[in-house]
This record gives C-alpha cells, sequence and structure tokens, in this order.
C-alpha cells in the first residue's frame, strides 16, 4: 500500500540522522568520524553539516550547546514519514503480543516516560522491510480509515537508541520530542517538559 511505503527521500535523511545522533549523545564527546558513522552519513558530508551548524551557534564541535534551537531546526526540515491510519480494538495488547518490529511515539511513549499526556492516539513505528506483515495484521486485527491507531514509516534510523518502558520499545527521547513539537497543541508542552528534564533549562 503506498501510504506505508519508505518515504523516498534518502538524501534528506541525513540531517535528521546527524541531528538525532547529537542529542542522544549530549556529553559524550562523539568525534566527527563517529559521528558520521552512527549517523549513516559520508564523513565529508557530516563535516560540512556540523560547521555549519557550528556557525549558527547551536554545536561547539560535535557538542550540542543550545538544544531548544536544534530540535527547531530538526522539526523545521523534518522529513513527514508516510502513515497509514487504523482502527484497532485494543492496539496496544495486540502490540505486546507481536513480534514484529515496532517503536512507540507520541501519546503513548510520552505517557510511558512521563505520563502528562491522555493516550488518546496509538502511533508507532514499523520497519519498512514488515509493511506486509503489518497490512496482514491489520486486515485481520482492524479497519482501515481514520481511526485510533497510526503507524509509521521513515527510513530504519529512527529506531536509533529506542527503549523499552514496561515491556514496550519507544523511540528515544530526541525521536520523541520531534514527534510531539510535530503534533503540536497539548504535544508540544509535553515536548517542552521532556526538553527541561533531559537537556536542561528550557530556553524556548
Amino acid at each position: 500500500m503506498a501510504l506505508l511505503a519508505k518515504p523516498d527521500r534518502e538524501r534528506g535523511f541525513n540531517k535528521g540522522r546527524i541531528i538525532r545522533v547529537l542529542l542522544n549523545h549530549m556529553g559524550d564527546g562523539l568525534t566527527k568520524y563517529r559521528l558520521a558513522q552512527l549517523s549513516e552519513a559520508s564523513e565529508p558530508w557530516t563535516r560540512q553539516y556540523t560547521d555549519q551548524l557550528e556557525e549558527q551557534g547551536l554545536l561547539e564541535g560535535t557538542e550540542v550547546v543550545a538544544p531548544e534551537r536544534l530540535y527547531r531546526i530538526w522539526l523545521e526540515q523534518r522529513i513527514e514519514p508516510n502513515h497509514l491510519e487504523v482502527s484497532l480494538q485494543q492496539p496496544m495488547d495486540l502490540l505486546a503480543e507481536t513480534d514484529l518490529r515496532y517503536a512507540l511515539t507520541t501519546y503513548q511513549a510520552e505517557n510511558l516516560h512521563q505520563g502528562l499526556l491522555f493516550t488518546s492516539t496509538t502511533d508507532f513505528y514499523i520497519a519498512p522491510e514488515e509493511i506486509t506483515e503489518w497490512l496482514a495484521i491489520i486486515e485481520d486485527n482492524g479497519l482501515l480509515g481514520g481511526g485510533n491507531t497510526r503507524i509509521r514509516v521513515l527510513d530504519d534510523h529512527v529506531f536509533y537508541n529506542h527503549q523499552e518502558v514496561d515491556g514496550f520499545p519507544t523511540v528515544s527521547i530526541p525521536q520523541l520530542i520531534l514527534d510531539l513539537l510535530a503534533e503540536g497543541g497539548p504535544c508540544e508542552e509535553a515536548a517542552e517538559k521532556l526538553i527541561d528534564s533531559n537537556h536542561g533549562e528550557n530556553q524556548w
């Protein structure tokens, strides 16, 4: 199904991958070579892009000095994941039983990590190579169309440094913050609180 195809914007993923790694490794003293490895980007391109971020006052070397502003840059250039809206009777029960790869984000993931938002919607990323298997599960257990669940497909790097809380996998905290900011509304407030608790005082 086209809605669940992997977005065909490979070159555009590199900036997001680099920022994702930078925010996941604040204080770790990454070399630019190691940053390129973890970001799955070329070293020359990584050096060029981090130099640009440093000129904007967001980095010193590979150390993030303005996390709030860097999240805004990431949000501005964020590649929208392809997604499919479905109705599932008990989405979390279904996820608890599957052996397929996934990572929760937005409402459910925020609730597991912080507990501020009501879990009105279940959003999760799936592995691009398992789209067919997920569509079979939906056919057996749910209905296509607007519902309580949104299944997302991006590049595989979205699973970078994923977490596990109460037996459920979630995206990394930086990826969760980005997705909450993109959702807007109450999710933005939840994102700001996560930034405060994970990256220090907020300076929005």
